[in-house]
């Protein structure tokens, strides 16, 4: 059952009127049973001042574009009543004339726009209103007999309302029913909803609370768990086996989703996922349309089912299915959108948002992890309505071409207007060797900036960890994730691969930074030396490069490579033959990648840096009195040394070298690849020729 959140401290210290909305929009929307992401609003009904000091009666309501759980005040919208109780009168209103209207009824200019169901709370004659989207309701509400079984729950307690598009006439169908009807307490809105009112915003919000448990104790008196979802026809594959499972075929699915422009990807194999996808009546359930009209912009009409009997041997078989029905969905939502389509429509991307695989789970897509995250959190959502809708009876939906008026909605497409442009790394997934270090952390703050998601890989998960927090504090919920890894062990780099994978879908960029160094004489040079340089330089980055090259091959959308070499890459550096060669070693694998690399649309480019000392792991360990031993100088001199052998008397720093990486690996340099960029000061020494 929902639970009432409503505490009574709490509310006892706040203002009243716009704050008390606050807070209760704000605990609705927290409970995702009873309020979708972004979906729903509430209103209040208050006297406030105007400019001229004059008491005005003024509605606020929940603006476009806004979610409840976190809007504030400002995220609302006031409305002068005066002005809008007369479009109680008129007959009808196109959208645009009442978005236009709404738009000079504002006590404030500033405010975000009016929502589209703006009326649906003015017309109404309370004080307080909210319209949520409850799984119980609209499990009721998306049951072919729903209507009768609402007598049942309420006797005449209800306003049922068939299903109209949001807008002047459901809000006007929805108050005249109410007016209508002097014991109606809420209103149950055909595949829609709820609307539910009180005198005070704590009673309205104890409505709304206690007419959802009504409908969820009438539902669960009839849920049969065995027979759910036509009862299993498939058992879930183990934990491990489910993560190692979408690991293996996620790059697969992000290369065939991602057309003209990438997807994010993300993984979920939860108990009310599983049961949904290995239902007997599953695949078909599944393609009756969507919950409810608020899901179908971040799920599409249907997901995608895969035909698949779960067999952890049957990766490859998995694939092929994978592919097949992609392409397949995209067939058929060309198809739909070109039955549907009104002059001037522009088609979405044609890939499903939602892919479901029995015994495995689901996995949602979406132009970030976030908003994969909420096609996921949606289809959650539709998965509850189906089990509820069907232990009453059949579910039901929307028209198709209900459907596409709703996902094609030119209101909402406004909303995607309002959207900042997409930076140059939007949708791209980086992952940097050495993430904790100086040249990696501000290397992902840089490619983050941009948009970029980063996995942040290095033995010290601990300061990886670090940067990701830091990060996500910043720019938002897992923009960045630390994995620990250490490149010289294949079986670690491979499962670094698989959680990246997992966690957004595969991978973009690439940067080969994780390093170390060492000094001594050539004929002192131990061959303990020499291995541990040519292991960490040599083979780590040739492990790194390989299993991203795998990659990016399965996905088939390209990729990009940044190799952290050195100004020993081309130099031969005193006392330091073991690092140099490694280092060229480096330089010319990047090459011979990229050579391999280019039908495949993989570059692969190498930047040559020279003396970060801040930062630097490597240069706050021995190296640092080595080099100063092999200059005939004092560790605390080594910084100026460096900065006056350049020709530009310049030192070089990490965010240096950061910009130089974003630049090879941004659409600036597309057409580059096999190249070495030189980002040292200028030493003459190691100019390349």
């Amino acid at each position: 059952m929902v639970q009432s959140l409503w505490e009574n401290e709490k509310a006892s210290q706040l203002q009243g009127g716009l704050d008390e909305l606050v807070y209760r929009s704000n605990i609705i929307g927290s409970d995702r049973r009873v309020c979708n992401w972004g979906g729903g609003n509430t209103s209040s009904k208050t006297i406030v001042k105007d400019f001229r000091g004059r008491d005005v009666e003024v509605m606020f309501v929940k603006g476009s574009g806004s979610d409840l759980a976190t809007m504030k005040a400002g995220n609302f919208t006031g409305l002068r009543m005066e002005d809008i109780r007369p479009l109680f009168e008129l007959p009808e209103m196109s959208d645009e004339e009442m978005v236009g209207y709404l738009a000079h009824c504002m006590i404030d200019a500033k405010h975000p726009r009016a929502s589209i169901e703006t009326l649906l709370h003015a017309f109404l004659p309370f004080k307080h209103v909210d319209h949520t989207h409850p799984d119980a309701i609209i499990s009721l509400c998306c049951a072919d007999n729903g209507k009768e079984l609402a007598k049942e729950i309420f006797g005449d307690r209800f306003v049922w309302v068939p299903y109209v598009r949001p807008g002047f006439t459901l809000s006007k169908m929805i108050a005249e029913g109410v007016l209508a009807n002097p014991k109606a307490e809420l209103v149950l809105m055909e595949k829609h909803g709820l609307v539910t009112w009180g005198e005070t915003s704590e009673a309205c919000y104890a409505q709304t609370i206690a007419i959802i448990n009504e409908a969820e104790a009438f539902i669960e008196a009839r849920v049969n768990e065995a027979k759910l979802f036509g009862g299993a026809k498939y058992e879930s594959l183990s934990a491990e086996v489910r993560r190692s499972v979408a690991a293996a075929v996620m790059p697969t699915v992000r290369g065939a989703v991602s057309d003209a422009k990438k997807m994010i990807l993300s993984f979920d194999d939860a108990d009310d996922v599983l049961a949904f996808v290995n239902g007997q009546d599953s695949p078909k359930l599944s393609q009756v349309g969507a919950a409810c009209p608020d899901h179908l912009v971040h799920t599409k009409v249907v997901p995608l089912f895969i035909d698949w009997e779960p067999n952890a041997e049957d990766i490859d078989g998995l694939k092929a299915k994978l592919k097949e029905g992609i392409a397949a969905y995209k067939e058929q939502y060309k198809a739909y959108f070109d039955r549907n389509k009104n002059e001037g429509d522009v088609m979405f991307e044609a890939a499903p948002r939602v892919i479901l695989i029995p015994g495995v789970g689901m996995i949602n897509t979406g132009k970030s992890w976030a908003m994969s995250q909420v096609s996921g959190a949606l289809y959650h959502r539709a998965i509850a309505v189906m089990r509820g809708a069907t232990a009453l009876g059949n579910f039901v939906s929307l028209s198709e071409n209900e459907s596409y008026n709703v996902e094609y909605w030119p209101l909402e497409l406004y909303k995607l207007t309002l959207a900042p442009a997409e930076a140059e790394f939007s949708r791209k997934v980086a992952f940097i060797t050495g993430g904790a270090g100086g040249i990696g952390s501000e290397t992902a703050r840089r490619l983050v900036s941009e948009g970029a998601h980063v996995v942040l890989a290095d033995l010290n998960l601990e300061g990886a960890q670090k940067v990701a927090d830091e990060l996500n504090a910043k720019f938002g919920e897992n923009r960045a994730i630390a994995v620990k890894m250490d490149v010289t062990s294949e079986e670690a780099v491979v499962a670094a691969y698989a959680e990246t994978a997992i966690a957004y879908g595969g991978v973009d960029i690439i940067v080969n930074n994780a390093g170390l160094a060492t000094s001594s004489p050539f004929d002192e040079t131990s061959l303990k030396e020499w291995n541990l340089n040519i292991n960490v330089l040599g083979t780590g980055y040739f492990l790194v490069a390989r299993e991203a090259f795998k990659v990016m091959k399965e996905q088939a959308i390209g990729g990009n490579m940044v190799f952290i070499g050195s100004k020993n890459s081309v130099y031969a550096g005193k006392n330091a033959s073991a690092y140099s060669a490694a280092k060229a070693l480096e330089a010319h694998l990047a090459r011979c990648i990229a050579a391999e690399g280019g039908e495949f649309g993989i570059r692969v480019n190498t930047v040559l840096p020279d003396a970060i000392l801040q930062g630097s792991a490597i240069w706050n360990s021995n190296w640092r009195n080595e080099r100063a031993a092999a200059y005939g100088i004092e560790p605390d001199q080594l910084e100026e040394y460096y900065r006056k052998r350049t020709t530009l008397l310049v030192n070089i720093f990490p965010r240096d070298i950061a910009e130089g990486i974003a630049f090879f690996a941004s659409s600036k340099s597309e057409k580059t690849t096999g190249c070495m960029l030189t980002i040292d000061g200028g030493v003459p020494a190691a100019f390349t020729r």
